[in-house]
């Protein structure tokens, strides 16, 4: 059984300092973790402990946690993500490994292994794959909202929560519900104290809608360059209409296999964790295919 206590480390790399949790030893099969939007590492600290023979990185991404923020005059676009992802993997001196990633860390991943398709050995992905494509007549529009929305966010005043227990609450009844154990492990690494109460410690500006979006012929390149073997865990009561969604796009990649499983959005973090790590464990040590 992996350890149950990780160790806080801190990766820098291109001025960047990217916090994280790592279990395991030095020896497993190296895999980085992905966590949600608006999360952080510690949606990792229930699943993690499960998966044995795995040197694993849950990071805090860009803008959360304890991570660091971009610049006044950057852009939380998800396809970003994968410049840190690889200069993540160049900090702990790997070149070949596998992502284990939830949500938007799973569209990440998919950007990422499409785009360096040799340096990603497996991809484990937790109700997350691609964005909904866009339309190609949608740009003007989508543009604009971004630019609105990112001046908006960046003037907006943290929001305190007068106590600990009060930001926790707010976590448990967000846009996807969680238990009062999971809501506790997020805001625990994401809140910080300061006058009058708690802040979530992440960037407002991740609010903000990307200034540009995949349309359909983007999303299916980006998956036709996935050479690598691909396990996806959608959860039943996840986001509204994925499964539905997903089915067409799954249905031309056989190198992509899908498993519908019990729970919500968060079922890595709730009772789902064990048949996660049942079906992802031997994957990501590659035991099997």
């Amino acid at each position: 059984m992996m350890q149950i206590a990780p160790r806080e480390i801190s990766l820098e790399f291109d001025s960047k300092t990217i916090a994280a949790r790592q279990w395991g030893e030095g020896d497993g099969e190296p895999v980085l973790a992905l966590h949600g939007w608006l999360d952080n590492c510690a949606s990792f600290d229930r699943l993690a402990p499960l998966l044995n023979g795995i040197n694993l990185v849950a990071v805090d991404m860009a803008g959360h946690g304890r991570s660091y923020h971009r610049s006044p005059h950057a852009n939380y676009n998800i396809w970003e993500e994968a410049e840190d992802i690889i200069g993540i993997s160049e900090a702990l001196g790997w070149h070949n490994f596998s992502l284990l990633a939830h949500s938007r860390g799973a569209i990440a991943s998919v950007i990422t292994a499409g785009t360096f398709p040799k340096r990603v050995k497996r991809l484990a992905l937790i109700d997350g794959l691609v964005p909904p494509a866009a339309k190609d007549a949608e740009a003007p529009d989508n543009l604009a909202k971004a630019i609105a929305q990112r001046v908006r966010y960046s003037q907006r005043r943290a929001k305190i929560y007068p106590t600990f227990v009060a930001a926790v609450e707010a976590r448990k009844n967000g846009m996807f519900p969680l238990s009062e154990r999971a809501a506790r492990a997020l805001a625990e690494r994401g809140t910080l104290p300061l006058e009058g109460g708690y802040t979530w410690s992440n960037d407002p500006r991740l609010m903000a809608a990307s200034t540009a979006k995949l349309n359909e012929a983007q999303v299916r390149a980006f998956l036709s360059r996935l050479s690598m073997p691909v396990r996806l865990v959608l959860a039943e009561g996840g986001i509204a209409n994925m499964i539905e969604r997903l089915r067409p796009v799954l249905a031309g990649y056989k190198n992509i296999e899908a498993r519908e499983m019990p729970g919500s959005h968060h079922l890595h973090m709730e009772e789902g964790a064990e048949g996660i790590a049942e079906w992802f464990g031997p994957f990501l040590r590659g035991d099997v295919a």
